[in-house]
């Protein structure tokens, strides 16, 4: 079966987002373009890595001749709740596009069939879009549940900040 294959080229905004209660939040990756949405579930460490990877690549990246973030897009991207992910995330990459001073995020499904092609997509962004979504990927990162001081292993909510490594 062929899985869709999404090459835009312009993104309208893009932002991290999560859907559910504390420990048992959902990640989700979200862009839109023109009239499509598309929800992206990944894994936390995923976003965080993701974040993390972006932040060292702004670094790297030459600066802007005129000091402006080119392909400027105005403020903060809003989550909207997706109510089912169009796919998961199983691989991620990033390059960079000198021309357009933009980086394209290449998202490429996770599968358990071999005999399927998996669904891909590529996102152009700005270096503005690119801040928005580290900003708001570690603040969804860090509001997560505290983690135990003795072994790391997040606390359950529920259990009243006891972890088994107490025993």
């Amino acid at each position: 079966m062929e899985r869709p294959e999404i090459n835009w080229s312009h993104t309208e905004s893009f932002t991290a987002g999560t859907v559910g209660p504390q420990g048992r939040r959902i990640f989700y990756l979200q862009a839109c373009n023109e009239d499509q949405i598309l929800s992206l579930k990944v894994e936390k460490q995923q976003m965080a890595g993701l974040a993390d990877f972006l932040s060292s690549m702004l670094d790297d990246l030459p600066p802007n001749e005129d000091g402006v973030f080119s392909n400027e897009t105005g403020g903060k991207a809003e989550f909207v709740d997706p109510l089912e992910a169009d796919w998961v995330i199983g691989s991620l990459g990033v390059t960079y596009e000198q021309l357009d001073d933009r980086l394209i995020l290449i998202a490429e499904e996770l599968i358990r069939e071999e005999t399927i092609e998996p669904a891909q997509v590529r996102i152009p962004l700005s270096r503005s879009q690119v801040k928005s979504f580290i900003q708001t990927a570690q603040e969804l990162i860090s509001s997560g549940r505290p983690p135990c001081p003795y072994c790391g292993s997040p606390l359950e909510p529920d259990a009243a900040g006891w972890c088994p490594c107490f025993n």
